[in-house]
């Protein structure tokens, strides 16, 4: 036991060209139920308590693709063993002092196989998750079965595999390369590696049948959230309206106790919606005077944690204002830009549009802006 809570960093190994896996982009960035491969498992270290720094070890030639990710990379070698030495020592000098290694094409790695590597670091030099083999094992040449093979103590390796930093650092260094993995490396070394319980879920893509499997799993795994949100403003005297963020001068205001921004109002419900947790009145009462003619960017802000909080990540946003005046179209480039800012979203997942009622209605007689908001939030 340590008398200082531990540094716990991950090493994903995303380096490799993923040939088996068909013609087409290195598997790693290939899209997945709806985000690339390497999206889904770096994240899944992001967001566990007790993993304090990711590092993605990724080809020189994929800078373009590693740029979006949300961590730090550096370049791998020519093998696995030399790209994961490369992501080890890039954690030199950080205090770090347990390291989990993990393939970044296992991309349904669970929360729980991760804690469990963690806690039996506790008592071990390296642990790495494992399923024993079940199936009969044959031998075979030429299309025939030659003989079978005892199955007992046999396991499927998988990943993470975690060990004490400054041991497997020291492995690495003194291995001689070619290591199918880092346990075997471990162990060239003198290491002992404690096995606990894989996950059918954590299998590794390999095959271009492999997307097909690891997709359903995801999918089942998802929580998939939407919300709606609808606001409206009347106008009152004024020389300019808010909307999304945007100052827009026009002949009118609009009357609330904030800023009045029906558009942010309406996604700042959304999200709140896809929650369950009501409504900005709920969390921002009108009554309290700490939000007369405030910044609605801070009700969206607060959205925004709360839904991350939870562990949601915001997929897109879709918002419509409707009103006859003012003309939005000119404007929803800087409103989607200004969204984009304050939810930490890239601009192309949220739709900022504008229609008109047709002459019908309180819109159409110019006398206030009504707003339609979806957010969909998905957590996996």
């Amino acid at each position: 036991m340590t008398d200082h809570p531990l540094s716990i960093a991950a090493v994903i190994v995303a380096a490799g060209r993923g040939t088996r896996a068909g013609a087409g982009l290195p598997k790693q960035w290939r899209p997945l139920a709806g985000r690339r491969v390497a999206d889904w498992t770096i994240d899944a270290f992001l967001h566990h308590p007790q993993i304090s720094h990711v590092i993605a070890v990724v080809h020189p030639d994929d800078a373009g693709f590693a740029n979006s990710l949300p961590v730090e990379t550096v370049h791998g070698g020519a093998s696995r063993d030399a790209s994961v030495r490369a992501g080890l020592e890039a954690l030199s000098g950080l205090g770090i002092d347990r390291v989990l290694i993990h393939d970044v094409a296992r991309a349904g790695v669970s929360a729980q196989v991760i804690s469990d590597v963690i806690a039996a670091l506790e008592a071990a030099e390296g642990a790495a998750p494992a399923l024993a083999v079940t199936d009969a094992l044959w031998r075979g040449a030429g299309g025939q079965v030659t003989g079978t093979e005892d199955r007992t103590g046999l396991y499927r390796a998988q990943t993470p595999q975690g060990f004490h930093y400054d041991s497997i650092l020291a492995a690495h260094r003194a291995h001689t390369g070619g290591a199918a993995d880092d346990v075997e490396v471990a162990r060239a070394a003198g290491l002992d590696v404690a096995i606990v319980a894989g996950n059918e879920a954590n299998l590794k893509i390999t095959t271009p049948g492999d997307f097909a499997r690891m997709e359903r799993i995801l999918r089942g795994q998802m929580d998939i959230r939407l919300g709606n949100g609808f606001d409206v403003h009347a106008f009152e005297d004024g020389d300019h309206v808010v909307l999304c963020g945007v100052t827009i001068p026009h002949s009118k205001g609009l009357r609330g106790h904030s800023d009045a921004d029906v558009g942010m109002h309406a996604v700042t419900d959304a999200i709140y919606g896809a929650l369950a947790q009501g409504d900005i009145g709920r969390h921002f009462p009108p009554s309290e005077m700490a939000w007369k003619d405030a910044d609605s960017a801070i009700f969206l802000d607060h959205a925004v944690k709360l839904a991350a909080e939870r562990g949601f990540t915001i997929s897109n946003i879709d918002c419509t204002l409707i009103c006859e005046r003012p003309k939005v179209g000119p404007h929803a480039p800087a409103m989607t830009q200004r969204m984009a800012e304050i939810m930490g979203m890239d601009a192309d997942r949220i739709s900022i549009k504008a229609t008109t009622s047709e002459r019908l209605g309180f819109t159409g007689r110019e006398e206030g802006i009504a707003a339609l908001a979806t957010a969909t939030l998905v957590k996996a």
